[in-house]
Formats: structure tokens, C-alpha cells, sequence
């Protein structure tokens, strides 16, 4: 969940290291630290906070001359998991001697007994964190050869990490390791980038190439290579991403979340209308499935839960959704037929990867549903599906839902084409709805921005939301409950409106905000009940409702109306409004949307 960089090449490092921070600060901001080295030298500065601190730090220091001129260095931004948000436990982290520098992201799992084993040997810790151990380890691996060093020390690290060290006795060269955690090289003309993440130096290159599990990189400012474990050197061509730097910034946006909101018609319109041939592999495996089996965790676990409506009614698929941290520790029983689904934006979820790995073990054939091309979900799976949602920094996920359903959409679509669960006319009259959702996407945001934040300066100072839906309007439900949570640190909770009655009700008072999905479907009349149900008890309805359904008025004191869509679709709707709600909220009460407290974007840990 850190975000790592290191820089070997011709420039100063120090100030190409802090920008790559910058775009990293997403998956990590309690703390950060850069150290650059040169012969024999080393300069490190690290601060707790966002990185205004750690630049503020810098720009402090006493060493700016030999630090400005250094051309190789290695950079952290932390989430804290072992050991707490201090100065002491934030990285870079150096061996006693001060050669060996580490960055590190993930969980170094026997940390303790390796600890214990260094001090016996009179090795003295500075910190608290796991990765420590890293540093001193290869530390009394190194007579000279740092790549030696890692090799030895990494055959000795269990769990799931990756890291990059760097040494003061060879400054012009870096070297990684990665097991679970993903690791990228960036390729530019006489310089080398190796990041957790690509957004790190894409102002500076688009050519990169990916380390896979078990292997070593080696960079140097003309070089980058691989090695096996066992040492074997192989080469890798680099790839041009098709994302640009543009995608990582702001633009005029006051900040990414809302940049990113905004851009959900113009996202879901590459997801539906820039296909790849060679996604019908993945076609070709869900539509032989007898059952289907998703794994996922947060916003891609309520992606799912809308998939399972549009696969289950449209191509007649049986389906079962699980949150990936709890399906891949389960007895789970699987049958001849079966197929899974992992849908992770980042493609590194670590318990997505788990569950997805799970699934291939038992001779599941597995698709992955990704935002990244070349992710390990991808290089994992039989088969990838793809949105094409660029790159999404604020830590909230909003364009990540609505892209992943409505790929979700077209592909049920194209499995009951094949599968012959609907007509050709049937297929060609709702893919043409799938269609009209970027243009009702934009619609709904010009619509939803003014009365949302008229709701928002009402309701910003409450202490508890219950947020309803029924049916297909369930997981909007839920993404919109989990966007306050997340961003506006408000207490609520997210029900079936249905089981309201068997326990949240209990929960309401006179006031008490209730926000409800109740755009068109089989079970309006049902979800207008419980919202009678609720205002009966005092409570105040904010309903999202489709345009002309003015039944729904008469059980709502607030409504939001979306276009008129097919049923299955309007979730896709419904939920920019509660969006917008969420941010709004936050807002009015001072907050940062994009880095909230105690959360990173990608959980590359358990």
C-alpha cells in the first residue's frame, strides 16, 4: 500500500524522486523519506505527513549541494502497518553501517524472529517497522556486490512485499525485489525508474515493463535487467503505456475525486466502445460457465454485486459474489462449470490475487477484471477483461464502480448472446442502452451537483446516515454509504431496505438522514413501503428516483431524479449522486477527499 521509487541515471535524483512521490501519494501519505547516494556518501531526510513536509524538510537541510548532486536515490511515501506514524518509522531505512538503503512496500511476515537473530548479532534498530529488517539484512549479506546481498537476503523474507536498495560502496546502481507486490521499471534515455506504481514516472516515461514474482531487478543508468533467483539474467522489452502524466494531474479541478467524478462519461465510453479482440478469450470462458463465482474486495466487491443482477437476469447465469478476504480462507466447494471472476481496479489487490490464485489451484479456469494492462490480475488470469478509466488518484474510488459495471453490462450482453438466453433483438435493444450511459452519465452530473449540495449544507453536521435500496439499487446503495464513510468519516450504514425492519430501524430518531435508491425496477412499490416505514419513525428521505416517477415524491421529502434507463442499469445513475453527496459533505466539513485519514488506494496487504 506504500508507494516506492527509485532513480539511477544522469540527472539529480532527489528532485525526479519527489515528484514521483507526488503522484504516488495516494497509496500512502502518514509519512515519507527520500535518500540519495553517492561514493562512499548518502544524504536522508524524512518527515511524518503529506509531502509538503518532507519537501519542507529538504528544504531545510545542510546538505544541499552534495544531496542536489547526486544522481541516484530511492523514495517512500508510508501507510503505516507496524510501528506507528513517526519520524524514526518512516523509510528510507539504512543498515548500521549506513550502506544499505531500502524502500518498502508490504509486510515482512517473520520480521520478528529475523529481528531477533540481528540483534544477536549486535545489530541496533532505529524503528519499529518490519522493514527494517530488510536493510540490515542485506547489510550482512554485502561484501561488495549488493545484488549478491539481495539475492542472499531475499531467499530469507517471507510474506508479501517489494522493495528496492541502493548502496553508498555502488551508487550508480539500483536493485529490487518483489514477491506479491507489484514492481515497474521505467525505461528513459540514460535513466532507470523502478516504482511500486506507474504513475511515478510517467511525466518522465512511457516505457516500462513490469517485475514478475520471485525475480531480482537491476538498474543501472544505461541497463535494466532480471534475474531468476537461482541467477540467471533475462531481458525484458519495455511497453509504451498508454496512460499520460496529464491523467495524474488535477487540471483545474479543485480536487481529484471531483476531477474524477466528472469524468465518468467520457471513461465509461472507452470501457464500452475500445474493445480489444483479444478479450474474447475471456468471453469465450464465462460463456461456457455453468456458475459464476466473483471475488473482489470494496468498491469492485459492489461492482459484483451489480454484475450478479445483470448476469443472473440477462444471460441466465448462476452467480455468486464473495468478498475476496473471506472466499479464499473459506472450505469453498467448486464444481465442474465453474468460473471465477476477480475484479480489482489496481490489478495488486493482494486478497483478490489470493482468491484468484485459490480458484486456479483447484482448476477453476480464471478471468480478471482490471483497469491495468499487464497487472498481475492479468498475468495471473486465463483471461482479462479491461476498463480504460485512466489513471484514478484520490483514494476514493468513484469512476473504478461505474467503469467495471458497465463493462459488466456489455459483457453479461455478449455471454446471453452467445448463450441464447435472450433474443437478437433483445441483445441489440439493451446494448444500445448500454450505450446511451455516458450521454445520462453527463446529464445526471449537470443535473445532481445543485441539489446535492443543498442536501449537503443541510445534513453535513450529522452524526449517522442509514442508506436503503432493494434489488438491483442494493449495491449502489452500499457504494454510496461506503464514498461518506470513506471520505466525510460519518458513521452510517448501508441496508436490502427489506431487512430494514429486522434491526437498523431501531437506529432512527427524529432527523435522521435517509438516503434511498428508488429509481424504476421490480420492487419500487416495495422500497416506497419501507420508505413510509422510515419517515413514520421521523426520519428525513433523500430518494433517487428516475425522472417522471412522481410516485416516489410522495415518500421522500428530497429527490434526485436520473434518466430513464433500463432497470438493471440505473444503479449506474443512481450512485453520481450519492457521489456527489459524499463529497460534498465532506467538503462543508473541511476535509481532504483525495487523501483520507488511515486509507491508501491500493491494498497490496492482508
Amino acid at each position: 500500500m506504500c508507494g516506492i521509487v527509485g532513480y539511477v541515471g544522469r540527472r539529480p535524483a532527489r528532485e525526479l524522486l519527489l515528484r514521483g512521490l507526488e503522484r504516488l501519494e495516494y497509496r500512502g501519505y502518514d509519512s515519507a523519506g527520500v535518500t540519495v547516494v553517492g561514493s562512499g556518501t548518502s544524504s536522508t531526510v524524512r518527515a511524518v505527513g503529506n509531502l509538503a513536509r518532507l519537501r519542507a524538510a529538504v528544504a531545510s537541510g545542510r546538505d544541499q549541494d552534495a544531496a542536489a548532486a547526486a544522481t541516484t536515490g530511492i523514495a517512500h511515501t508510508r501507510w503505516a502497518t507496524h510501528g506507528r506514524v513517526t519520524q524514526a518509522n518512516a523509510h528510507p531505512h539504512c543498515d548500521d553501517a549506513g550502506r544499505v538503503h531500502i524502500v518498502l512496500n508490504g509486510i515482512v511476515e517473520n520480521h520478528a524472529s529475523l529481528r531477533r537473530e540481528l540483534e544477536a548479532q549486535d545489530v541496533r534498530f532505529a524503528s519499529q517497522t518490519d522493514a527494517e529488517v530488510v536493510a540490515h539484512l542485506i547489510g550482512s549479506c554485502y561484501e561488495g556486490d549488493l545484488v549478491a546481498a539481495v539475492r542472499a537476503a531475499r531467499r530469507r523474507i517471507g510474506g508479501h512485499f517489494a522493495f528496492v536498495a541502493s548502496s553508498v560502496d555502488e551508487p550508480d546502481v539500483l536493485v529490487g525485489a518483489r514477491c506479491e507486490c507489484p514492481l515497474v521499471v521505467g525505461v528513459g534515455l540514460d535513466e532507470r525508474f523502478v516504482a511500486s506504481a506507474l504513475p511515478a514516472f510517467l511525466a518522465e516515461t512511457r516505457d516500462a515493463f513490469a517485475v514478475e514474482d520471485g525475480e531480482l531487478v537491476v538498474a543501472t543508468a544505461d541497463d535494466a535487467w532480471l534475474e531468476s533467483e537461482g541467477g540467471t539474467r533475462t531481458a525484458r522489452t519495455a511497453e509504451t503505456v498508454a496512460w499520460s502524466d496529464d491523467d495524474a494531474e488535477r487540471g483545474g479541478w479543485e480536487t481529484f475525486m471531483l476531477k474524477e467524478i466528472h469524468e465518468q462519461p467520457d471513461v465509461v465510453a472507452r470501457t464500452l466502445f475500445d474493445r480489444a479482440p483479444d478479450e474474447l478469450a475471456g468471453l469465450d470462458l464465462l460463456g461456457a460457465a455453468r456458475r459464476l463465482r466473483i471475488v473482489a474486495c470494496g468498491t469492485s466487491y459492489h461492482a459484483g454485486l451489480a454484475a450478479r443482477f445483470l448476469f443472473e437476469r440477462w444471460a441466465q447465469l448462476d452467480v455468486e459474489v464473495d468478498l475476496a478476504s473471506e472466499w479464499r480462507h473459506r472450505d469453498v466447494i467448486v464444481r465442474p462449470g465453474d468460473v471465477l471472476l476477480g475484479i480489482t481496479q489496481s490489478g495488486e489487490t493482494a486478497d483478490t490475487l489470493g482468491a484468484m490464485r485459490l480458484a486456479a489451484e483447484r482448476g477453476v479456469p480464471v478471468v480478471a477484471l482490471s483497469n491495468v494492462l499487464g497487472s498481475q490480475a492479468t498475468r495471473d488470469a486465463d483471461a482479462s477483461l479491461l476498463t480504460h478509466a485512466g489513471i484514478e488518484v484520490s483514494v476514493a474510488a468513484t469512476k473504478t464502480f461505474t467503469a467495471q459495471v458497465s463493462l459488466l453490462a456489455l459483457v453479461a450482453l455478449r455471454v446471453a448472446e452467445r448463450r441464447g438466453a435472450l433474443s437478437a433483438d433483445e441483445v441489440a435493444g439493451l446494448v444500445a442502452e448500454v450505450e446511451r450511459l455516458p450521454d445520462l452519465m453527463e446529464q445526471t452530473i449537470a443535473a445532481a451537483d445543485a441539489p446535492v449540495q443543498a442536501l449537503a449544507e443541510r445534513w453535513h453536521d450529522e452524526p449517522f446516515f442509514l442508506f436503503l435500496g432493494r434489488h438491483a439499487g442494493v449495491p449502489a446503495a452500499f457504494e454510496g454509504a461506503l464514498k461518506l464513510k470513506e471520505i466525510a468519516y460519518v458513521a452510517c450504514d448501508a441496508y436490502a431496505a427489506g431487512e430494514m425492519k429486522h434491526g437498523p430501524i431501531a437506529l432512527l430518531d427524529e432527523g435522521t438522514p435517509v438516503v434511498a435508491v428508488a429509481t424504476r425496477s421490480p420492487v419500487l412499490d416495495k422500497t416506497l413501503s419501507n420508505l413510509a416505514e422510515v419517515r413514520a419513525r421521523g426520519a428525513e428521505v433523500l430518494a433517487v428516483a428516475t425522472e417522471g416517477d412522481d410516485s416516489v415524491h410522495a415518500e421522500a421529502e428530497h429527490v434526485v431524479a436520473v434518466p430513464d434507463v433500463d432497470a438493471l442499469l440505473q444503479p449506474l445513475l443512481a450512485v453520481i449522486p450519492l457521489q456527489l453527496l459524499a463529497y460534498r459533505i465532506a467538503r462543508r466539513r473541511g476535509l481532504d477527499v483525495d487523501q483520507p485519514r488511515n486509507l491508501a488506494k491500493t491494498v497490496t496487504v492482508q
